[in-house]
């Protein structure tokens, strides 16, 4: 069942070696206790990628709240994960608001890949999670999320980073000495540690030096303060976030898809982690989850809210307390939906510096994109395959280039899409015209050199498409 929960011993914290499954809970008072730690654990990411993005961030915090109460709903329980904020879709935002694009333009696309997502959901559920493999093996996945985190370069480098670059700087070091110097939970919550700096510098130096002149987000130069509380002071305490419809345009469409890879990948290795630690075969419910994350985007993209996944930070809490039970996850949906409420708290985060976010995005865009590297280290990815190297280089360099491809006057393809589309399409092809067999020395890089994997009997090593197939 998705709602009910046994109590587990006498509802008090379980003793060494003992966990609390997903359908068992401590007393409420614990249990209410455990909520707020996955609330503070998925907070910092939840509200920084909608301020990114464009987007509303109380709407983003209340609509996370109600996609993983659906989310629990639809596995029936079974896999305790909170739906916080995608970074999946920064890079998309990013095109299309360069592009021209409206917020609405950015909702919409959002809202056909969530579409996408839950139909790819259902797909899997019908046919095995199987076919993940053979569609999607590792190297075009790992490349796929690469290529979104680092399209956003030119984002930083134009739109943040100039705003006021010494604010950026002092941002960059303060995440990166906390994310490196800090243990455990501090150091998850190293790029909000590193808001709330710049945050407060910005507003020292407004009172100590003044006004600034520069750029502001939309590259008008001006002389004025790094942080206005205007907006703050004349918001409410209480009130429903601003909703709006989203627009559908084609081009922008195309530019948000390629996400949907990388939130498959994502939900995957998330589901593979709750599995592994609850000691359960999730795969009958993978499908379920997948699908269950493409309808959670789907219904806060709807009214103008961000997208939406399970989040690696709140398994980081299961895996540290040991306590799985979905009824943490129901406080901390409540409690996310009360956040969402207060229009004076998304006022406060909608008034971030320019500045303080060139910091950040440094350091989140580059993670995004080396997550694309963890995975073909993982899956052991053999580039000495040109099968392998020659679509993944093409494609990042197109994706990093933001090289546009005109098909028609009114549809081009562009960066991530376009780059997604010559990894994914060029990976099967050759994979299916190569007639050399594989380790044959053909590589292109340091040619006639063979890896020698122990049991394995060609160069592709475990983890690739030739081992799915």
């Amino acid at each position: 069942m998705a709602i009910g929960w046994k109590l587990h011993g006498d509802g008090r914290t379980p003793p060494p070696g003992e966990v609390v499954g997903p359908d068992e809970r401590l007393s409420w008072g614990r249990t209410a206790g455990i909520g707020a730690q996955h609330v503070v654990a998925m907070f910092g990411a939840t509200f920084v990628f909608p301020v990114v993005m464009g987007l509303d961030p109380n709407l983003a915090i209340m609509m996370s709240g109600i996609a993983t109460i659906l989310f629990l709903l639809i596995v029936k329980g079974r896999v305790p994960s909170y739906l916080g904020t995608s970074a999946s879709f920064v890079g998309a935002a990013a095109s299309i608001r360069a592009a021209g694009g409206t917020t609405a333009n950015v909702t919409g696309a959002i809202l056909v890949a969530g579409l996408v997502l839950a139909a790819a959901g259902v797909l899997i559920h019908v046919l095995g999670a199987g076919i993940l493999h053979r569609i999607f093996p590792p190297v075009v996945t790992g490349a796929v999320v690469m290529l979104i985190g680092f399209n956003l370069a030119p984002v930083v480098a134009n739109v943040y980073w100039p705003q006021d670059q010494w604010v950026a700087l002092a941002t960059l070091a303060v995440v990166v000495l906390c994310a490196v110097l800090l243990r455990g939970f501090w150091s998850r919550i190293a790029i909000l540690i590193g808001l709330v700096f710049g945050f407060l510098l910005s507003w020292i130096l407004d009172r100590t030096a003044g006004r600034i002149t520069a750029p502001d987000g939309t590259g008008q130069v001006s002389r004025h303060f790094r942080v206005d509380f205007g907006k703050v002071k004349a918001a409410d305490w209480f009130g429903f976030p601003h909703l709006h419809s989203p627009d559908f345009k084609t081009s922008a469409v195309l530019v948000a898809l390629p996400a949907v890879i990388a939130l498959i990948a994502e939900n995957t290795g998330h589901v593979k982690a709750v599995a592994a630690m609850t000691e359960t075969d999730l795969d009958p419910y993978l499908g379920r989850a997948i699908a269950a994350d493409g309808v959670g985007t789907v219904l806060a993209s709807a009214v103008g809210g961000a997208p939406t996944t399970t989040y690696a930070e709140n398994i980081g809490v299961m895996a540290a307390t040991r306590i799985y039970s979905t009824a943490a996850y129901y406080v901390a949906a409540v409690v996310a939906i009360l956040f969402g409420l207060c229009p004076k708290f998304g006022a406060l985060v909608a008034v971030t510096p320019g500045g303080v976010l060139g910091g950040i995005t440094v350091v989140l865009y580059g993670m995004i994109g080396l997550l694309g590297a963890k995975i073909w280290i993982e899956n052991r990815v053999d580039f000495g395959d040109p099968v392998n190297l020659v679509p993944v280089a093409a494609g990042i360099i197109l994706a990093v280039g933001n090289v546009t491809l005109k098909i028609t006057k009114d549809f081009p393809l562009q960066g991530i899409a376009l780059g997604t589309i010559a990894v994914l399409v060029g990976y099967h092809a050759l994979n299916t015209a190569q007639r050399t067999p594989r380790g044959a020395g053909a590589g292109v890089i340091a040619p006639g050199e063979t890896e020698v994997v122990a049991d394995v009997p060609s160069r592709r090593a475990p983890g690739t498409a030739q081992e799915a197939e």
